[in-house]
């Protein structure tokens, strides 16, 4: 491995490097694992679910204990208001995401039933020909050195 800052080479992952000091970490550890979407689902409705949880249990609270009582500070009620809104958000999102599973599940039997259903369409399979490719049309190429020489003009046209 060579260090990134100095250029040393023959240096070890995950030390630092022999002549400048620079921490050389190992690249290929850092590698991420790939996450299913089922997984991320399954992650979102069990946070949806306590956060619904939370936020009617809160608001059921505020309502009981500060309903009706005389100088009540309108801040529990916005709150208490705020609390049953969140609830029935995480509710209907919750919901949206039990039918989200439910859709890649569907998808995926269909993809393993056409899977061991499907074979090769036949417009696939290499047909033999005895046919060659056309010869080459020479008439229109531009080598690269004329590009290269255009350019260098460029540059000393700007320059003066």
């Amino acid at each position: 491995m060579f260090c990134p800052k100095c250029g040393k080479a023959d240096q070890s992952p995950e030390t630092y490097c022999r002549q400048c000091g620079n921490y050389l970490p190992d690249y290929e550890k850092s590698v991420k694992k790939k996450v299913k979407p089922e997984d991320h689902l399954n992650a979102n409705l069990f946070l949806n679910l306590l956060t619904a949880i939370t936020s009617l249990t809160l608001a059921i609270l505020l309502y009981s204990i500060f309903l009706g009582k005389q100088d009540t500070p309108v801040i529990i009620y916005v709150t208490a208001g705020f609390l049953t809104a969140m609830t029935a958000w995480q509710v209907q999102t919750f919901w949206r995401t039990i039918l989200l599973r439910k859709h890649f599940k569907k998808n995926k039997n269909i993809e393993q039933s056409s899977a061991e259903i499907q074979t090769d369409p036949p417009y696939l399979e290499p047909k033999p020909t005895n046919e060659f490719l056309p010869e080459a049309d020479f008439k229109d190429y531009v080598p690269a050195s004329v590009v290269e020489k255009t350019t260098r003009k460029l540059k000393v046209k700007n320059e003066k």
